[in-house]
């Protein structure tokens, strides 16, 4: 991992690299028992960016990985990437695998002139376990194509063809593209970038704060239309499948939330934007999922979201005999006015 000198005068300082003071999100409860505790930590931003609910640490750098997909996007638009609707939302999108993914990534590919050889993210079989086992069973390998970030690879090849930078290189931290990417993550955020560090797929990975990747999200959802970050939120919430896949919790956030903005990463964060400029940033400790999206729920509720909605998506009951003796809820002053399932 490398340091990085903050910008001082354009950005805030870097956050401190340290232990995250996480604190508990979410409980495990089986028959009136806590049998598991989620820690994490959750920050929820009024209109103004004000903070109206802070749990956790939210000052501590962290990597948000595909979370940061968005951002990416918007630094391609902004260097010149010809892409809307359907390929843009592809472009920001950690993908299922599914046969659309696969078109839509071979789709920018040919755009930009360009094949599957060109790819240099790490070749993976699909991320739905549904695909991915039909996949495996058709005695087909892991291939770059199949991989979630493959559109994001392909949208970053086609941007580097059309400002006429080289190809082979562009996941150097040092090339002109992830400069640019780097320049609008510490932009969006508000603040220079802790550590470098690579993500899984192989792109560069920016370390910030829970709370600057929230004003980065809201940033997102209220920028005047037609801006490179307006165009981002818009191809992903219009195409919520493309931008995450078919049944994925994400997707039937968006769905379920009239203009909510929503993007997952891998290690269970996930940021939410509404149009007003509310937002919410989840980190959940573990890295788990189980606690990922009832947390992200319960914060959209203190942002005033409508509980009703946001039901299917506070946990599933706890089964003991296959019969419901339990359930997942939100924890701490994340519970307060958060209506929990019943078991």
């Amino acid at each position: 991992m490398s340091q990085v000198t903050p910008h001082v005068g354009l950005v805030a300082p870097a956050p401190v690299v340290r232990e995250p003071a996480h604190a508990p999100v979410a409980h495990l409860v089986r028959e009136g028992v806590i049998e598991g505790v989620h820690y994490g930590s959750v920050v929820v931003l009024g209109p103004t960016g004000d903070v109206r609910l802070r749990i956790g640490d939210i000052e501590a750098a962290f990597y948000p990985r595909s979370a940061l997909k968005p951002l990416q996007a918007v630094a391609m638009l902004r260097a010149g990437l010809p892409l809307d609707g359907e390929l843009l939302a592809l472009a920001a999108a950690s993908h299922s695998g599914e046969e659309r993914h696969l078109t839509g990534a071979r789709r920018v590919l040919e755009l930009a002139g360009l094949g599957e050889g060109d790819l240099r993210n790490v070749p993976d079989l699909p991320l739905d376990p549904v695909v991915r086992d039909d996949w495996v069973l058709a005695g087909r390998l892991p291939t770059r194509i199949a991989q979630n970030c493959s559109g994001k690879h392909a949208a970053m090849l086609y941007t580097a063809k059309v400002n006429g930078w080289s190809l082979g290189d562009y996941l150097d931290p040092d090339h002109p593209l992830q400069r640019a990417i780097a320049a609008t993550v510490e932009e969006f955020t508000g603040q220079a970038v802790a550590r470098v560090s690579v993500d899984g797929c192989g792109t560069p990975l920016f370390a910030v704060s829970l709370h600057g990747l929230a004003r980065a999200a809201a940033r997102l959802t209220t920028a005047p239309a037609g801006t490179p970050e307006a165009r981002v939120a818009d191809a992903m919430r219009e195409h919520a499948e493309m931008a995450s896949g078919s049944g994925r919790d994400v997707a039937s956030l968006m769905r379920a939330v009239p203009g909510l903005l929503t993007k997952d990463g891998f290690e269970a964060v996930q940021i939410a934007a509404l149009p007003d400029g509310q937002a919410v940033a989840v980190k959940i400790a573990d890295g788990g999922d189980r606690a990922r999206a009832l947390v992200t729920a319960a914060g959209l509720v203190h942002a005033g979201v409508d509980p009703a909605p946001l039901a299917e998506f506070m946990g599933s009951p706890l089964l003991g005999g296959g019969e419901p003796v339990g359930l997942i809820r939100p924890a701490g002053a994340l519970a307060s006015g958060t209506p929990a399932p019943a078991p």
